[in-house]
Formats: structure tokens, C-alpha cells, sequence
């Protein structure tokens, strides 16, 4: 018998999945710019859908153009995001690196879809980034060994920041999670870009366990992370602990994150170090969207709101920590305004893709079941039904 007060994994998919999208639609118009810059745009803190920075002028403003970033439209993340479960939706089990060459190659180069930013039908390689595109080139254009084909791509958020669904197809489980993150995202990343793919998706995992909590969340990341990864989050983790209002905690987390960051100081100018290959570095954004959860308790909207006004890639940011807290609770505590609002303006059915995804997500539970049942008899036929 079902906890009602335990949300279930169907409701956990649903607000993983709307949490990440509504938390990318709010951190787009701002990203790029410092707390600062954003509370003199704004006439202070970001506290919901707000209208691209340069307002009429996003058509050809620089250095943005021709993105229409805010009024609620969502980013590549989101893209990504929904391409990567159609791809689940295909293969109906865990994915690998050559499941993103044979599936999610076409669906970025053939499919067409409804852009937000572009406010047009087109192939989501037409607003997709150059670390994304990179999947296209190398797989399609260069035939590469698909486990990989994400070496020598710019080391960056891009293969993490669409990972939830397969933290989601692994709900709580973290370490199978991780483990198919990071087989999935060879195809797009290495080194430490690689690494917070997988991570981040053991914490949507970690976050679907009965009884979660931020806190239990960050100690599943830290538990399975490597390098300069799992240093930037005990770091980041460590300042989080003394705030609990995003707007005292938004320049600790910085100069927490800031020695493993190597974009450096002005995100876009990129430091001489910036996006190459190393152990002792971290994407910023994954402990960020890890602190922020913390610092906001795992409350949907305070958890976001600190992602958003953080600034610098914030949308990415917001992604993160949107689907981690919308798993922590489900789809209630992402504001219903803001949903209505994002999926208006995106001209998208946020719902459709988590019914998708649960419905895969099942299969591949029985699927286990099974494996896991035929392994057990093989395994006891061969100790004589003895454990050693």
C-alpha cells in the first residue's frame, strides 16, 4: 500500500521534468550576466517570468541575437531534454553511447520542432550550441567510435544539463544512474563535463528515494563523484550550510565554485584554461543548482529563484536545480502560474513528455526485474543455491 504523502515516481517524473523546464524559461533572459547586473536590469531580484534583456531589441542586440530569451520560452536545455526522452521513448531501456549516435543524431539533424527562441518550426541543430552541434559533426559527419566521440569536444554544462531523464529512468538508484549518464554522454563529453552528466543524474535519481532530502541528495553526489567535481561540491556544500536565503548566499557560493571554474571571472570572456580537459576542475553550474537546493531547503521556488540571480549560466543552473527539487516533491511544488506560463509561451505540452518518460520508465523497471531474476538462477545454479 501506497504512503499518500510519499509523492509518487510518476508524480516525481512529472515535477522533475516541469521543475527543470520552468527553471530554464526563468534563468534564460538573465544568463550571462552578474547578481548585480540582473538587479539593476530588473530593479531587483528575478521573482518570476521576466522579458529578454534587451527587450524589443533581442532581435539583433549583441551579444545575444536572434534568441528571443525570456517572456517564458525555454532554452536547449530543454531541448535536449525532451529529444533525449523521445530517444527513451524509441529504444524502450537504458541508453549507451550508440543509442545517441543512431537515435539522438536524427533527432537533432531530422526532426522538426517548435524553437521557443527561434519562434519557428525548425531542426533543433539550428539553435542548438557549438558543444552540441558537436554530437552531429563527430557522429554523423566523422563516423567517430561513439564512446568517444565527446573527446576532444569543449568541456562545458552541455552533456549534464540534459541528463534528468535518466536519473529519472533510474529513480533511486544513483549509482545506475550515474553509470549510464556517463556511458550516454561519452558520445558529447569527456573529463569533467562527462563526469557532471553523470552526477547530476544520480542526484534526479537520489532525489526520488522515499524520504529524500537536499542534504541526502548532495551526500549521493559526493559518494559517487571524482576529481575536481566532487571537490567543488563539498566546497560549495560546505558555504550553503550557513545560509538560508539565497540573496547572503549568492557571493560565498561564487568564490566557493570560482577555484574550480575555469571559465574565470568574466563569463563571457573565458579564461586562456577555460572548457579544456582536467581533474582538478568543475562545470560551475551542477554544484551551484547543488548549493542552491541546500540554501533553499529543496522549496521549488526559493531553489530556483537563487539559481536564476546567481547569474552567469543560470539557466542551466536553474535546469538542475529545477529537476532536482521537482523530484524531491513532485509536480505540486512547481508554481502552477509559472508552468502555465512557460508552456503558453513555449507553445509546448510539458506534461506529455513525463507521461512519456514514466510509461518507459516502468518497462525498464520490469526489465531489470527480469535480468536481475535470470542472473540470480544463474549465479545459484552455479554456487548450488548458496551465497559466498
Amino acid at each position: 500500500m501506497t504512503d499518500p504523502s510519499i509523492p509518487s515516481l510518476d508524480d516525481r517524473i512529472t515535477g522533475s521534468l516541469l521543475g527543470a523546464a520552468v527553471g530554464d524559461a526563468l534563468g534564460g533572459p538573465v544568463e550571462g550576466y552578474t547578481p548585480e547586473q540582473i538587479a539593476e536590469r530588473h530593479g531587483g531580484r528575478v521573482t518570476g517570468v521576466v522579458g529578454p534583456w534587451n527587450g524589443a531589441e533581442w532581435r539583433t542586440a549583441r551579444p545575444i541575437a536572434p534568441y528571443h530569451k525570456g517572456d517564458g520560452h525555454v532554452t536547449d536545455d530543454t531541448l535536449m531534454t525532451h529529444a533525449l526522452i523521445r530517444v527513451y521513448e524509441k529504444v524502450r531501456d537504458h541508453l549507451d553511447a550508440h543509442a545517441v549516435a543512431e537515435h539522438l543524431v536524427p533527432e537533432l539533424m531530422d526532426r522538426t520542432v517548435w524553437i521557443p527562441e527561434l519562434e519557428a518550426e525548425a531542426l533543433p541543430l539550428q539553435r542548438i550550441f557549438l558543444a552540441e552541434k558537436w554530437i552531429v559533426t563527430r557522429l554523423h559527419y566523422g563516423h567517430a567510435d561513439p564512446r568517444e566521440a565527446g573527446t576532444g569536444n569543449i568541456v562545458n554544462c552541455g552533456a549534464a544539463m540534459y541528463m534528468a531523464p535518466v536519473g529519472l529512468v533510474n529513480a533511486a538508484n544513483p549509482p545506475a544512474a550515474y553509470a549510464e549518464a556517463l556511458d550516454i554522454a561519452g558520445a558529447h563529453q569527456s573529463s569533467y563535463g562527462r563526469e557532471a552528466a553523470g552526477v547530476f543524474a544520480a542526484a534526479v535519481a537520489a532525489a526520488c528515494l522515499p524520504g529524500a532530502t537536499p542534504g541526502s541528495v548532495v551526500e549521493a553526489t559526493l559518494s559517487l563523484a571524482k576529481d575536481g567535481t566532487r571537490a567543488a561540491i563539498e566546497a560549495v556544500a560546505d558555504v550553503a550550510a550557513a545560509h538560508r536565503d539565497f540573496e547572503t548566499a549568492l557571493a560565498p557560493l561564487r568564490r566557493a565554485v570560482a577555484p574550480f571554474d575555469s571559465v574565470g571571472p568574466d563569463y563571457r570572456r573565458p579564461s586562456l584554461d577555460a572548457r579544456r580537459p582536467s581533474r582538478l576542475h568543475a562545470i560551475e553550474e551542477l554544484p551551484i543548482a547543488l548549493g542552491m537546493l541546500l540554501v533553499g531547503e529543496g522549496d521549488y521556488r526559493r531553489t530556483v529563484l537563487g539559481a536564476v540571480n546567481y547569474g552567469r549560466d543560470c539557466d542551466s543552473i536553474a535546469t538542475m536545480a529545477g529537476a532536482i527539487s521537482g523530484a524531491l516533491h513532485g509536480a505540486s511544488a512547481v508554481p502552477a502560474e509559472w508552468a502555465k506560463q512557460v508552456a503558453e509561451a513555449s507553445r509546448l505540452d510539458l506534461h506529455a513528455p513525463a507521461t512519456a518518460l514514466a510509461r518507459v520508465t516502468h518497462e525498464v523497471f520490469l526489465r531489470d526485474v527480469r535480468r536481475h531474476e535470470a542472473h540470480a538462477c544463474a549465479y545459484a545454479a552455479l554456487t548450488g543455491g548458496t551465497a559466498r
